[in-house]
C-alpha cells in the first residue's frame, strides 16, 4: 500500500481571508518527498498562514529547514519525539 498526504485547512475563526493552519501529514513518504511536497504546499499559502508538516523521514530533520532557508518561510516549531518528526511552519 503506497502512503497517502492528506492536506487539510481550517481558518482558525472561520471567516473568509482568514488565516488558515494545514496539516501535511506525510508520514511514510521518503526523501526527497517530504521536502518537495512541503515546497509545493508552501507555495500555494498566503502570507502568515501556517502549515505543520508530519514526516517519519528522519533527513527531513536536515532537509526541511534546508527548504526554509531558501524559500524564507519562517520554522516556528519542530518536534522529533519517536519516529515521527513534526515542523510548525509560517508562511513568509
Amino acid at each position: 500500500m503506497r502512503p497517502q498526504s492528506a492536506l487539510h485547512g481550517a481558518s482558525p475563526d472561520g471567516t473568509p481571508g482568514a488565516m488558515t493552519d494545514t496539516v501535511l501529514d506525510l508520514a511514510g513518504l521518503k526523501c526527497p518527498l517530504p521536502a518537495l511536497k512541503t515546497r509545493k504546499a508552501l507555495s500555494g499559502l498566503s502570507v502568515g498562514d501556517r502549515l505543520t508538516v508530519i514526516t517519519t523521514d528522519p533527513l527531513s530533520a536536515i532537509d526541511i529547514p534546508n527548504l526554509l532557508r531558501e524559500t524564507g518561510d519562517i520554522l516556528i516549531g519542530q518536534d522529533g519525539a519517536g519516529p515521527q518528526l513534526s515542523f510548525i511552519i509560517e508562511k513568509a
